[in-house]
Formats: structure tokens, C-alpha cells, sequence
């Protein structure tokens, strides 16, 4: 994307010099010794986190605004750091982007007074921000909520502080933060507060020894009674909470998305060098087409395909779209997944070298593991996927995914992928006659279907237009993405109508003739070809 089309963020240089400072401060300070010590002892990296927030290096600048002292950065930009910081460890990465997580609802919500009074302490003091709004019976159900804000009124009637109360869990910089953004139940409905460390009955839980990102701290934080001034009510008016929470998912989801992506390409990267390197009846693994075509081709393909459906969402983000919730739970969904997998996959690759500490990949591996349940777990951004884009099809008739069909039916990388979203908008409608996607497990497969074609979509457009030196890399990997979204759609579309036991046999004949059902499976022509192709290109 150039400057040009971009109407938020910072543009190429300056990105390129936050991404290479941040490269400089990980290679002093995070090295693989360190990075496997603070691992072993599960201790946050407070030197670390202070240099980044100091005003040599000043990092969290990025995500606050201009007017409050800062970069003003963008959807790529966030896209991009996250996804390096990933690769680097995402236990530090976690903990540095919370603080992201943490002040977007005062940028969404804030008045003009309280983001030029928090933001601007954050920008100059290098604050650390816990995002408060999990809670232990709640879990991804914000809206269970437990926590109390109860109105305190003056002689007049007037409120003038809010005594909140209440227990949040699973607090990414609980323990560390100087400053909270609290959700809880207002009596004009759920609305965020500022919270300070240092107030009184705010107290911190002990600190959860977890399966992985560990350099991280993560606890419960708990209200007793505690205190706060009515002007700390972000937005100075009740029941705004949600509202502001979703306002972000866009770009909170993008950020985690960007964390399975950065931390599956460093463990396929991990994976690709040992191949290189490891000898095994007189060849390097990487010769060996039962390794790469199982263990490197599929992951490296389905990460790309994530990468591309991202840089989407950040475009259009950085050109003035709001919300964008569905795409960023498809982005989250997908690219999480993908990152899971490809972690598992680095480890197989090394043998029994991947299960000890040595290579690194296992704990790539305990780390990922938790995209898949912050920010909204792989099975509520299911719910959402399905709920919406059904909402969406029946909406729009159907038209939806043909459209897509539609943009690629000229293309040379996109005839499968056109397929598959013809065949997921046929599915999409004959479900709907009966209601099929009220059946949660059905749903869950028409979210996961969904998010397949769409990143094959996005995948084959980025392939068409691309031209750099890298544009062959590209073309393999769309068509090997889409020929396995039509085979997917095709044969878990048929799987479904059966299992239903809602349509006859003259309806699932009709749907397989919509949905070009032959040619969807036929699209996989020359897939082993191409995966030959991808290994000779990642072979160079």
C-alpha cells in the first residue's frame, strides 16, 4: 500500500524504523538465553518493558493519537509490529500490546478532556495499562456482568463518584499496571472507568503460573468498595460500554491474528532451517516430500493466506472503515488457527529435538496456544461468523459470495476460489430454508467454511496483483489455498445436508448441480505439482 492510499498510520520510513528499532532493543535485551529464562522462571520483564516505554525508544507512541504526543499509528502498523513482536516471543509481545488493548476505549470513548488528561500521562510517563474486563463466571460473555459501579450522589442529587466492586480475571498487566480501564454495570448499563493503581480497594491477585506466555503477568484484580470520581466515566455517560468495546474489535482482533500469524511463521521458519540442515538416509529432511508436502507446505500456505486476509483488514481500517467486527473475528479465527497448527507442525518436523527446550519450538507452541482463547475464543468468533454472514447471504439473497465469485471468475489464480465462494453461497441459501444454521455445530462449519473462502478470496487477489519478485510465491500458494476451499466447501457442504436429515435426495442433487459440486472437487488438478513448486521456491 503506499502513502498515497493510505489515510491513517505512519507511512513506509517511519514504519520501517519502528519495526527496526524494535528489531535492535529484542536483540540486546532479548536474546534466546533470556527469552528461555524468563520462560523457566515465568517472571515479567520489567527492565525490558520500561526501556520500550522510556523516552529513548518510546514505543507505545504508536498507538496513541498524534494530538496527545503520539505516532498516530495505524491498522498496518499495528498489523506489523504485532506480528514481529510475535516472532520475537508473544509472552512479551502480549504484555506490550495490552497496553493497546487498554486504551482503546478512552480513544473511542473519551471525551476531548479525558484523552488530553489519560492519554497524555500515558504518552509522557510510559504508563502500563491492564484492560479490567474479564470476569471468573462471565468468561467471553461480557455482558454477565458481575462488577458493580454504584452512583455516588451529592446534597443535590448530583453524582459526583462511583463505588465499584467486583473481581476481574485473567488481567494482562494485573499485576504491573499503573492504570486500569474497568468495565462494570452502571445503572444506565455496562460503561468503562478509568482506574488508577494507587486507589484505594484496588487490590491485585496472586499471579497465574500458565501453559505459556509467561513472560507476561497475568491476575486478578479486585474492587472493593473503590472510589472513583464521576469524570473518570469514559465517555461521561452510562451504558456505552459495549458499544466501545466492540467500536475496537476490528483492530484488537487484528493485533491477536497478528500474534498467530508472526509466531507460526517463526516456528515454520525454525521448522524450514532445521529441514536444511538435518540429514536422514543420506538427504537433508527437506528433500523429502513425506516432510514438506505434511509438515512445511500446508502450514506455510494457510499463514500467507492469513497474512493476506490481514493486510485487507488493515487497508481498509487505514481508509476510514469503522467496525469491521466480522472480519476481524474471521481474521483472528483464521490466522490463530493456522499459527496453532503450524506450531505443532515445527514441532513434528524436529523430531525429539522439538519437544525440548533446545529449538524453541515447543514453547513457540505453549504460547500460541492462548490466541485461540483471548479476545474472544475460536468457538464465540464461530458464533459471530456464522450469525452474520447467514444474516448477511439471506440479506443480500445469496449475492454475498457470488459477488466474490463474481471478481475472480477472470482471474488465472482465482478459479478455484471463485468456485468455492459459488458453492458456499448456494450452501449458504439451502441451509437456510430450514433454518440448518440454528443447529450450533452446523453453524460453527459454516463460520469455519466461511473464513476458508474468504481468505482464499483475498489470497487470490493479492496473488493477481502482485508483481514483485515474489509474485510466483504467491500464485502457488492462492491456488493451493482456494483448491482446497472448494474441496472443503464442496465435500463438508454435503456432509451437512446429510447429516441434517433435512432435504431429500432431489434437493442435495440440486444444490451439488448450484454449486458446481464436480468441478469444486475437480479444481484440485495439479495440486501435487504445486506443492512440488512451493518446495523447489522455499527450497532457494
Amino acid at each position: 500500500m503506499t502513502l498515497e492510499q493510505q489515510t491513517a498510520g505512519l507511512d513506509d520510513e517511519s514504519l520501517d524504523f519502528v519495526l527496526q528499532t524494535l528489531k535492535t532493543v529484542a536483540e540486546r535485551k532479548l536474546d534466546a538465553e533470556t527469552r528461555m529464562r524468563l520462560d523457566a522462571e515465568d517472571v515479567f520483564p520489567s527492565e525490558l518493558m520500561q526501556e520500550l516505554l522510556g523516552p529513548e525508544v518510546g514505543l507505545h507512541l504508536l498507538f496513541l493519537p498524534e494530538d496527545v504526543g503520539g505516532l498516530g499509528g495505524g491498522g498496518r502498523d499495528l498489523l506489523r509490529v504485532s506480528e514481529e513482536m510475535a516472532r520475537i516471543d508473544l509472552g512479551v509481545a502480549t504484555a506490550f500490546l495490552a497496553i493497546a488493548l487498554g486504551v482503546d476505549p478512552i480513544i473511542v470513548g473519551g471525551t476531548h478532556e479525558q484523552k488530553q488528561r489519560w492519554l497524555g500521562r500515558i504518552a509522557d510517563e510510559g504508563m502500563i495499562v491492564g484492560y479490567a474486563v474479564t470476569e471468573p463466571a462471565a468468561g467471553s460473555n461480557v455482558a454477565s456482568l458481575a462488577t458493580i459501579a454504584e452512583p455516588i450522589t451529592d446534597t443535590e442529587g448530583t453524582v459526583d463518584a462511583y463505588r465499584i466492586t467486583g473481581t476481574k480475571q485473567f488481567i494482562t498487566n494485573g499485576g504491573v499496571a499503573d492504570l486500569y480501564t474497568v468495565l462494570a454495570k452502571t445503572p444506565g448499563g455496562p460503561s468503562f472507568f478509568v482506574v488508577e493503581r494507587s486507589s484505594s480497594g484496588l487490590t491485585v491477585g496472586g499471579h497465574e503460573v500458565k501453559h505459556g506466555i509467561r513472560a507476561s503477568n497475568t491476575t486478578q484484580v479486585i474492587f472493593e468498595d473503590v472510589e472513583v470520581p464521576a469524570d473518570q466515566l469514559i465517555g461521561l455517560e452510562e451504558g456505552h460500554g459495549l458499544n466501545q468495546a466492540n467500536a475496537v474489535f476490528g483492530f484488537t482482533r487484528l493485533m491477536v491474528a497478528a500474534f498467530g500469524l508472526g509466531a507460526g511463521e517463526e516456528a515454520i521458519d525454525r521448522a524450514i532451517q532445521y529441514a536444511h540442515e538435518r540429514m536422514q538416509f543420506g538427504e537433508i529432511l527437506f528433500k523429502k516430500q513425506g516432510f514438506t508436502h505434511k509438515l512445511i507446505v500446508p502450514h506455510v500456505v494457510r499463514l500467507e493466506a492469513a497474512r493476506a486476509y490481514c493486510e485487507m483488514i488493515a487497508r481498509r481500517l487505514d481508509g476510514g472503515e469503522e467496525g469491521l467486527q466480522v472480519e476481524g473475528a474471521i481474521a483472528k479465527l483464521f490466522a490463530t488457527e493456522a499459527g496453532n497448527e503450524a506450531a505443532d507442525a515445527a514441532i513434528q518436523a524436529h523430531g525429539g529435538y522439538g519437544y525440548t527446550h533446545e529449538y524453541e519450538v515447543e514453547k513457540i507452541r505453549r504460547d500460541v496456544r492462548i490466541t485461540t482463547i483471548y479476545e474472544g475464543t475460536s468457538e464465540i468468533l464461530q458464533s459471530i461468523i456464522g450469525t452474520h454472514r447467514w444474516r448477511m447471504n439471506v440479506r443480500s439473497k445469496g449475492q454475498f459470495y457470488r459477488d466474490m465469485a463474481q471478481e475472480l471468475r477472470d482471474s488465472t489464480t482465482g478459479e478455484a476460489a471463485a468456485l468455492a465462494a459459488q458453492a458456499l453461497a448456494e450452501l449458504f441459501m439451502l441451509s437456510h430454508t430450514t433454518k440448518l444454521p440454528r443447529e450450533q455445530w452446523a453453524m460453527f462449519e459454516l463460520a469455519r467454511l466461511a473464513a476458508e473462502v474468504e481468505t482464499a478470496v483475498q489470497l487470490s487477489i493479492k496473488a493477481a496483483k502482485d508483481s514483485s519478485p515474489e509474485a510466483e510465491f504467491f500464485t502457488v500458494c492462492a491456488r493451493l489455498h482456494a483448491m482446497t476451499a472448494a474441496r472443503d466447501v464442496a465435500q463438508t457442504g454435503l456432509r451437512l445436508l446429510l447429516a441434517s436429515g433435512r432435504y431429500d435426495s432431489d434437493a442435495i442433487e440440486q444444490w451439488r448441480e448450484a454449486a458446481a459440486f464436480e468441478a469444486c472437487l475437480a479444481a484440485s488438478s495439479g495440486e501435487m505439482a504445486l506443492m512440488d513448486r512451493l518446495v523447489e521456491i522455499l527450497g532457494r
